[in-house]
């Protein structure tokens, strides 16, 4: 079965900015960087970019406004998500719905919810490995 994303795009404001804190982000789930500071691939396949275009408008991004909200990825030990946690504000992300951690999303579902300097969020959810 093919994997169900080929690759995600996100249009930065700060290449390098972005490359340090999505870096970090995605080598902590497993993600391999591609092209130094512009894409990451993880195991399954799919591919995220980072790009600056020369036409892109100026301003930040707002998940609130028409456009992506946020992306959910996921880890499979929940020792990573506290991790994560724990070390995400010293790489540029902040927690968001700290008070409610790790059940923000309900009482069923166990993540975390961090926001980057540009305003992108992720929410990083703990799915156990069930195999």
């Amino acid at each position: 079965m093919p994997r169900a994303v080929h690759h995600l795009d996100l249009w930065v404001a700060d290449p390098a900015v972005a490359a340090d804190e999505w870096g970090w982000l995605l080598g902590e789930l497993d993600w391999e960087v591609d092209l130094p500071h512009q894409s990451w691939q993880h195991p399954d396949g799919t591919y995220l970019f980072l790009e600056r275009s020369s036409d892109q408008a100026e301003g930040s991004h707002d998940r609130m406004r028409p456009g992506l909200n946020h992306l959910a990825l996921t880890v499979d030990e929940r020792a990573t998500l506290d991790r994560i946690r724990a070390e995400s504000s010293a790489h540029g992300w902040h927690e968001l719905f700290a008070d409610r951690y790790p059940h923000a999303g309900g009482d069923r579902h166990t993540a975390l919810y961090l926001e980057n300097s540009e305003g992108f969020e992720v929410e990083v959810v703990f799915v156990p490995d069930v195999a």
